[in-house]
């Protein structure tokens, strides 16, 4: 497959904009399904982060003839700063002006930029016939790790938790658990997703059908159900089960989306999420510093308590301002791809 997939920039989009979505419902009650696990389990929720480090996994193998060792560390730190930024910027909104004694280490754009430094490495230095062997090699390690250390106890005996106050401090850690759910440890099992990415990329690149691409995303939906019966799913601490449950659904998913866009050419219904596909980044960190700037100003509480006025349910309330919310995004990522501005991080 040599053209450009619409699909690529569709799935990329669509994760954002829910990413989005379920990170602005307002007030104590909301649809379960868009909100993530308390701990074991799987919601919508829980999808849209590791379906985007699927997508960066993708983007790695196909882009990889422009990888270089400089740019893969620059952009790694460009990301990995953006993200602590982000962390700064929520503080000082808040009015905590001393933000260096509490400012969080971690966060998802960290996460991202890890993973994509160690896949990006990996396929400037590794034969892609070994992947395999690595992922296999980080899931099971990690899930041995968690087996010897309490990993799936959501307390301060965890072994994530205990390593990442050991070498951090709590104080830099998530502060609403014991448990950092983008912790040092977990990168392990994010760099095999990344990995499971890559793979999928390369299969875009070598294979003349799709079919292959449905039986990889079947194999590792049922393996990651098989592995659940012992390895619960759990989004928190990133479980070996996650990893392949999550990516086998988003291989499905990418399978669909080319058998509907690129295929069959089925393509009106997904401009909106092409618009957010192109400049996903840019529009992910635009949305984490207005939200807190609502926040802060109770723009979102207004909202949602007239929305309550109105007699919407409160669950009904919080999805239509966190609609609300992302159409506002949609403005910006339809300005930006109407002056064909591409913002890379």
């Amino acid at each position: 497959m040599n053209k450009r997939l619409l699909s690529l920039d569709v799935m990329r989009g669509l994760t954002v904009f829910l990413m989005i979505l379920v990170n602005n419902g307002v007030g104590h009650e909301q649809f379960t399904t868009l909100r993530h696990s308390a701990w074991n389990g799987l919601t919508l929720c829980d999808l849209v982060f590791p379906f985007f480090l699927f997508m960066v996994g993708v983007s790695i193998w196909l882009s990889r003839k422009n990888l270089t060792p400089r740019k893969i560390i620059r952009r790694t730190v460009r990301m990995f700063l953006v993200g602590v930024l982000l962390h700064v910027w929520d503080m000082l909104i808040d009015g905590q002006w001393a933000f260096w004694h509490d400012l969080r280490i971690w966060g998802v754009l960290q996460r991202i930029a890890l993973c994509y430094c160690a896949g990006a490495f990996l396929v400037l230095r590794v034969k892609p016939q070994r992947y395999i062997y690595i992922i296999l090699g980080l899931l099971l390690g990690y899930a041995a790790l968690l087996c010897l250390g309490n990993g799936y106890m959501p307390d301060e005996s965890n072994v994530l938790c205990r390593v990442d106050r050991w070498l951090f401090g709590e104080s830099h850690l998530y502060h609403k658990s014991p448990i950092d759910p983008e912790g040092l440890l977990g990168t392990l099992p994010g760099i095999a997703h990344t990995l499971i990415g890559i793979l999928i990329g390369k299969t875009l690149k070598t294979l003349g059908t799709l079919k292959s691409l449905g039986a990889w995303g079947t194999l590792m939906l049922f393996a990651g159900l098989v592995a659940a019966v012992w390895l619960p799913l759990n989004k928190r601490i990133w479980s070996p089960s996650y990893v392949l449950v999550t990516c086998g659904l988003a291989t499905l998913l990418l399978w669909a989306l080319i058998y509907v866009i690129d295929q069959k050419g089925h393509n009106r219904w997904c401009h909106l999420f092409r618009m957010f596909g192109t400049n996903a980044f840019f529009l992910y960190v635009l949305s984490e510093m207005l939200a807190p700037v609502a926040s802060h100003w109770g723009v979102n509480e207004t909202i949602y308590e007239a929305m309550l006025s109105g007699g919407l349910d409160p669950r009904m309330a919080s999805l239509c301002y966190a609609l609300l919310f992302d159409s506002m995004i949609a403005v910006a990522a339809w300005a930006l791809w109407r002056r064909q501005i591409f913002i890379k991080i």
